[in-house]
């Protein structure tokens, strides 16, 4: 059993749900992501999710975007985000670790290569933004043999169909984007998602954990208590930024953060 399984049924034994906070690689540099990462475990994050900046995001908003492009301009890249959670894993090796990003650059690493280091750095998890189900055989089966998962997204607007296809692809969880819209958006609807739950549960074996749209204890609360879990990003890449001339405050104050979202999931 992977640690992202392991992780998900301790929480469903216990009644509880998954916290997975999202930050970027890099973001405002490498020094600070590893010790955010630390921070946000102690926060009381369940699994980790590390962005990989990229230059040309599809999927990402305003403040993702921005992440990004500070993270590269200082200099960040895929080998610098595996170098973050190698050094995250030098204090925890307990914490599961997803890595998140764009098909191009696991691609321009190679993806037996990449998935060799993903290994061996301590990733988990793979999401991977643009990669549909019916192209992820290849790079599937790299991460399957060093055994890492692959986390694939559903929408609000795929097909039954899909969905089934989806869930012979992927392993770990299904990433459930909770709206027709980029990160950051603030227009979650509960009920649509508990809708969308609902049709994806049918048609899937895996946990189903919720992301996109989710900016506080109050909407992390009110979704978890349908989901599996919620992924939650854009507020905390936000506090980062607005924190991005005083990298030293950014692990203490997302610390602050999650232990609040922490708290209010848990009532």
């Amino acid at each position: 059993m992977s640690r992202i399984a392991a992780t998900l049924q301790g929480l469903r034994d216990q009644g509880r749900r998954a916290l997975v906070p999202f930050i970027t690689a890099g973001d405002p540099n490498l020094e600070a992501t590893a010790l955010t990462l630390l921070a946000l475990a102690e926060g009381g994050a369940d699994m980790l999710e590390l962005g990989i900046p990229f230059s040309d995001p599809e999927a990402d908003g305003p403040a993702i975007q921005a992440a990004s492009e500070r993270a590269l301009a200082a200099g960040a890249s895929l080998a610098g985000a595996l170098r973050c959670v190698q050094e995250f894993r030098l204090r925890n090796g307990e914490t599961p670790m997803i890595l998140m990003g764009y098909l191009n650059s696991i691609l321009a690493m190679g993806e037996s290569a990449f998935a060799e280091r993903a290994a061996s750095a301590g990733v988990d998890g793979l999401i991977v933004v643009n990669l549909p189900p019916e192209d992820s055989q290849a790079l599937r089966e790299a991460l399957a043999k060093v055994g890492i998962d692959l986390i694939l997204l559903a929408a609000p607007t795929t097909s039954d169909e899909r969905l089934s296809r989806i869930d012979q692809a992927a392993s770990g969880f299904i990433y459930l984007v909770s709206l027709k819209g980029i990160t950051g958006a603030d227009h979650l609807d509960v009920a649509a998602v508990k809708h969308h739950l609902g049709r994806l549960r049918q048609r899937t074996r895996l946990p189903v954990l919720v992301g996109f749209g989710i900016k506080d204890g109050e909407t992390a609360r009110a979704v978890a208590q349908h989901a599996d879990g919620v992924v939650i990003g854009a507020a905390l890449v936000s506090r980062m930024g607005a924190l991005r001339t005083e990298p030293e405050a950014i692990p203490a104050a997302l610390r602050r953060v999650v232990r609040d979202i922490r708290r209010a999931m848990d009532r």
